[in-house]
Order: C-alpha cells, then structure tokens, then sequence
C-alpha cells in the first residue's frame, strides 16, 4: 500500500473487538492506529499500549491527548514508557503523541479552565520535546514549570526517543501554531473538503515562519466513514446521527465547514445535553443527504473512496478513518488495496 491509511478507533466498539481489528488491519497493510482521548470513556495509555503489545509494525497515535490532564513530565514519561514497549522497526519506534487543548463542556465539568490554551500548548510541547532528548530540562513558563527534570530511565534504552509531536487542531490560531511548532497537525473530522484546503493553507504558514515548509508537516486527517455495499441508506443515517453530535456539541467546527445557523438551531433543539441515541435519531431527519456527504466519506465502498481521494488532493497526508459501523472489516478491507 502506497498511501498511508489508518484507523481512529473510540469507543464504539468492544475492546476485544478493537483488538481484533488491530491485527486484521496490520495484516491488510494499514500503517496506524490513532486512538481516541477526547471524552470520558477509553483511556489512549491504556488502549495504546495493548496495540503495541499485539503487534509488530503499526504505528500508534494519540488522537488526541489533552494536555490539561497530565503534567507534561508525566506525558513524556508515559509515551516513553509506550515506546520501549513497542521496540524499533528499521530502526525507528513506534509511536506518536497527537496533544489537543479539550473541549467543553467536559473541561470545566471536571474544574479545567482552559485558559490560552495556544500558550498552554507551545510550552508544553517545547518543554516535551526536550524530555524526549533524555536530557536534563529546566523549564519555567507561565504554565509548565520542570526544575532539573529528565527521563529517570534506570536500566532500560536511554537513547532519545524519536517521537513525533503533532497538535489537533481546529481554528485558525492553532493550525498555524502546529504548523510552526509540531512534527505534525491531526486534523479534525466532520469537516468539509473546502475547510481542509484553508486548514492546510494555515498550518503552511505556521511553518514559514519556522523556516519551514509544508512539506515538513505530516498532515493526517481524521475522517469518518460510514460504508454499506449492502445497506447505503442506513450508512447515511449512521452518518447523520454523527452530524446532528457535532451539531450539538461542537458547532464551532460545523461552522468552519459552512453549515448553516439555521441548520444548528434546528438541532439544537433537538438534542440535549447529555444527549441520547433517540435525540440523533430524532435530529437526523433534519439534517439533508447533501450536507453529510460534504462532510464525511459515506455510502458504497466505490462512493467512500472517492471521497476520501478529494481529501487527499486536498492536502491530507494519511486519512485516519473513523468507522461508524459496528462491523470494520468491510471498511479495512475497501482501503486495503488502495483507492
């Protein structure tokens, strides 16, 4: 497989399940895993380091971390700990750390304030970055603040840990800030085609202004897909059911695609928060054919790798699809051989 294709997996579903499919997509030559930490449900340790333990040569991600959660000499000490884990292949490990400022309203649910999250995050992936040299760091920023820290590694690999940093991200502020400062960008998924060109035109410049081009920044993308060869209506209402989510939840990114506000308040009203499979059921019927499929890879096998091929044309360097049905091997099995 020439292009890179990965996974982004949640909680959707079983863990045995998602195990299984680790090993069916490592066999079909897919080249990672990006695993989700974005709610209250799996932890990405945890379910990162059972993949690395079952596997030989996928990569995995955090798709994404909040840095909010866990000191930053924690974080390198953990994505350490992951890297021993999962060995070398040709000589490089196995692992990425994808770091992400939260949202809400879980953040403040949990007493987080997310105050300049732009500053919060260049301090700590800087303050990261030189932990992985194994070096000692000090470091005082208005929020990370080490005083002689390194990487106590007593008895196991000392050498530095060639661990790619990448921020998710969203608006404007942040994709130039990955641009500039991270290994690379996870862009976010329910997005136009269209967003992802401006998305990419914004992360290029953050790297000019690192003396960097765009070149230099891997750009994967997560990107849902909901697929039927069998059934593509009830793929499409799969995919509406995600929509009418981010319609609710997180309008923020519904606008940056061009959805409508009437279209929001309609869902809006539908859904409540915590809210129910029957509220996206419900909320589902608002939401027309034409603005899913301006957002998400859905329908026959045919019809979701053209899609995902527009994404790539737009500037994604490795699609992480995010399967909506219950079943992955289909999916696996229609990128497999390329599209």
């Amino acid at each position: 497989m020439s292009q890179r294709v990965a996974l982004y997996l949640q909680d959707k579903h079983e863990i045995q399940s998602e195990l299984d499919i680790v090993r069916y997509a490592e066999e079909r030559g897919f080249s990672e895993i990006w695993q989700a930490d974005t709610r209250l449900a799996r932890d990405c340790v945890v379910m990162m380091s059972a993949f690395l333990a079952i596997t030989k040569r996928m990569k995995f991600g955090s798709g994404v971390l909040p840095i909010w959660t866990r000191n930053p000499a924690v974080i390198a000490a953990t994505w350490s700990s992951m890297w021993e884990l999962g060995g070398k292949v040709n000589g490089k490990g196995r692992l990425m750390l994808g770091l992400g400022a939260w949202w809400e309203p879980i953040a403040s649910r949990v007493g987080v304030e997310r105050r300049k999250p732009l500053q919060a995050m260049r301090e700590n992936i800087e303050s990261i970055r030189k932990l992985f040299t194994m070096e000692e760091v000090t470091y005082q920023g208005e929020f990370v603040h080490l005083d002689r820290v390194s990487l106590d590694v007593a008895y196991g690999d000392k050498s530095p840990r060639d661990i790619p940093i990448y921020i998710g991200a969203t608006g404007d502020k942040m994709l130039e800030l990955a641009g500039e400062i991270a290994d690379g960008v996870v862009l976010n998924y329910v997005v136009s085609v269209d967003y992802i060109k401006r998305a990419v035109a914004l992360v290029e410049n953050g790297a000019r202004k690192a003396g960097k081009t765009l070149a230099q920044i891997d750009r994967p993308e997560l990107l849902a897909c909901s697929l039927s060869d069998e059934d593509p209506e009830a793929a499409m209402l799969e995919g509406k059911k995600l929509v009418a989510y981010y319609l609710a939840t997180e309008p923020h990114i519904m606008k940056a695609s061009g959805v409508s506000d009437e279209l929001l308040e309609k869902v809006q009203k539908i859904v409540s928060w915590p809210a129910t499979e029957a509220d996206y059921v419900r909320a589902s019927h608002v939401i027309p054919d034409e603005v899913v499929r301006g957002l998400m890879a859905v329908g026959t096998s045919a019809e979701c790798r053209a899609k995902v091929r527009e994404y790539v044309d737009a500037g994604v360097t490795c699609p992480i699809l995010f399967p909506l049905m219950l079943d992955i091997r289909p999916l696996v099995d229609a990128f497999a051989d390329g599209f």
